[in-house]
């Protein structure tokens, strides 16, 4: 994936995969790879899920974390 891709676009993505995957003419090589191909998708959604949650922690008055 050169240029990346949006959360909303991966998880597109990601659902293209699984449709894939679930074709029953699909060869055993295919779904590896698509299979490997999902698992980065999911690893980047995690990710990106993580970075927005600690974006949305903020210091409070007492230098504590509080949720936006």
């Amino acid at each position: 994936m050169a240029k990346e891709l949006t959360l909303e676009q991966t998880f597109e993505r990601l659902e293209d995969t699984i449709g894939k995957l679930e074709q029953e003419d699909i060869s055993l090589e295919e779904s590896f790879k698509l299979y490997k191909e999902g698992m980065k998708l999911i690893k980047s959604c995690n990710d990106r899920i993580d970075k927005v949650e600690k974006e949305v922690l903020k210091l409070n008055g007492d230098g504590e974390l509080d949720e936006f």
